[in-house]
């Protein structure tokens, strides 16, 4: 299918003071000199914002991140998920025609979109108000038929209900998303065989559904406002990225959690561990440093780093303190490996002599992992 860029593009397009913080801080979370990485994120959030994908849109993202427009083009025209078009003011209908659909009657659906909306896909409704088409597999093929609209599933339809939900979208109320036969979620029609004591104490609708109804912001374009849809991102300095970090919109309050729920959480809370710095040496024993890269995790790199940091035999890795790992650690630039690969286990086998199933593999292959 050839996409191109609609005919009758918008003079210009800037995001929103919110949504352009958002943007500068998504940015953030790449290195320096790949900040394109950012373009998928950001050409969404400008899609969220107007709906499609203009021109001008296009031409900002690609400004912001240094690229070229051609290859922001290349981007945005290669994936469906973007919309090159106008779409409905208030929302576009993604009918799914994928084999489970259209065996339980994505047609119907089809034919109350062409009958409502408008008689072919991406044509916009008399109003303005309604755009539609069929797409691939949503994934959501235990609740056939389906079709999603704005951000959310709207599942197990009929031409009935879809034809009542397309009504109140025009209408301006924001019919509840997820099944619409009075399902909970996607267990069998004829109810739940097992796991039964779960059915009680549930919420009103299912996670997704329930969150989406309490922002109550299913087919809403996004300004950058919703809690909690805006990420606050830090940047090096740890404050908010982006030079719109003061247009920070308030943080909504926590509900309160159940007294039972507090206790569990302050119980599988760690504790803080102290560091303490280890004995660290100069240089190696007798000029003889132990291969730490016979330890699982650590490769010439990590090796490189212990060495400058004052380890290089296996005997002080083996004797390091949960305070002493706390040290090390920190100065890791991958945390956490000292413990998930079990170095100080690892470590004190080979300083008593032994081997380890992983340094046999090692001295077999030559190969190290980093």
């Amino acid at each position: 299918m050839l996409r191109r860029l609609h005919p009758e593009q918008p003079e210009s397009f800037a995001f929103t003071a919110a949504n352009q913080q958002w943007a500068e801080a998504q940015i953030t979370k790449y290195p320096e000199g790949r900040q394109a990485s950012a373009v998928i994120p950001l050409l969404w959030r400008a899609q969220e914002q107007e709906g499609w994908l203009s021109r001008p849109a296009i031409e900002s993202v690609a400004d912001m991140l240094g690229m070229a427009y051609i290859r922001v083009l290349e981007v945005a025209s290669f994936y469906f998920m973007f919309q090159l078009q106008p779409v409905g003011s208030v929302a576009h209908i993604q009918v799914c025609g994928t084999t489970s659909c259209m065996i339980c009657g994505a047609e119907d659906l089809i034919a109350v979109c062409k009958d409502k909306i408008a008689a072919k896909p991406h044509e916009l409704s008399a109003d303005g108000k309604l755009s539609w088409e069929e797409v691939e597999c949503l994934g959501s093929c235990a609740n056939a038929p389906m079709a999603q609209i704005g951000k959310d599933y709207y599942e197990d339809l009929t031409a009935e209900s879809f034809g009542r939900i397309i009504d109140d979208l025009a209408a301006g109320k924001v019919p509840t998303p997820g099944p619409q036969n009075g399902r909970y979620a996607a267990e069998p029609l004829k109810g739940l065989t097992s796991l039964t004591e779960y059915d009680s104490g549930r919420t009103q609708y299912n996670a997704s559904v329930q969150l989406a109804s309490d922002l109550g912001d299913t087919v809403k374009r996004i300004d950058g406002t919703e809690v909690p849809i805006l990420t606050p991102w830090l940047g090096k300095d740890g404050k908010p990225a982006g030079a719109s970090a003061s247009a920070k919109p308030p943080k909504a309050p926590e509900p309160p959690k159940p007294a039972v729920k507090q206790a569990s959480e302050a119980k599988a809370k760690p504790a803080e561990v102290k560091e303490d710095q280890p004995q660290t040496l100069a240089a190696a024993r007798d000029g003889q440093a132990d291969d730490l890269k016979m330890l699982k995790g650590v490769g010439p790199k990590l090796e490189q780093t212990l060495n400058e940091l004052g380890f290089y035999h296996f005997d002080q890795i083996a004797a390091w303190t949960p305070e002493q790992v706390a040290w090390v650690d920190a100065r890791l630039k991958f945390k956490g490996r000292i413990e998930r690969d079990g170095w100080i286990e690892q470590a004190a086998k080979l300083a008593a002599g032994e081997e380890t199933e992983f340094a046999k593999r090692a001295k077999k292959d030559g190969t190290y992992e980093d």
